[in-house]
C-alpha cells in the first residue's frame, strides 16, 4: 500500500473508508515499503496525530518490506525512468513501486503519480 492509502485509512475519510472496505474483504497479503512507513508517520507527526497508534495500526496490517542494495537499484532506475514523463515523481514513490514490482503485487493508492501504471488499484 501507498502512504496516500494509509493517511486516507488513518483520518477515515471517505476514501479512507474504501480502503478499509478493501482490506477487510482481501484475503491478499498487504505489504507497506518501508520508506512509505516513514512518509506515514511523518504526516501523522505533521498533523500532530497520535504517531504510536499509526505505527502500530501499520505494523499490525501490514508486512513492512525493507529497502536493500537491489531494491534501492530497482527504485532508483525506475526513479529516474518515470521522471521522463511524470516529473514530480518522487523516490519514495520509486521505493513503492518497486516493491510492488518485487512482490508481483498491486499498489492501492489514489496518488495520480500512479495513474497509468499496470500495478495500481486507484481508490
Amino acid at each position: 500500500m501507498d502512504a496516500w492509502a494509509w493517511v486516507e485509512y488513518l483520518i477515515g475519510s471517505e476514501r479512507g473508508t474504501k480502503v478499509k472496505e478493501i482490506l477487510d474483504v482481501t484475503e491478499s497479503e498487504v505489504y507497506t515499503c518501508a520508506i512509505t512507513l516513514g512518509e506515514v508517520i511523518s504526516k501523522v507527526a505533521r498533523q500532530k496525530r497520535d504517531i504510536t497508534a499509526a505505527y502500530n495500526l501499520l505494523l499490525n496490517n501490514s508486512r513492512v518490506v525493507d529497502v536493500d542494495e537491489e531494491l534501492s537499484l530497482q527504485a532508483g532506475l525506475l526513479h529516474c525512468e518515470m521522471r521522463k514523463t511524470v516529473k514530480d515523481f518522487g523516490l519514495s514513490d520509486a521505493c513503492v513501486l518497486a516493491t510492488a514490482r518485487k512482490l508481483k503485487s498491486k499498489i492501492l493508492t489514489g496518488d495520480p503519480h500512479f495513474k497509468n501504471l499496470k500495478e495500481t488499484v486507484m481508490i
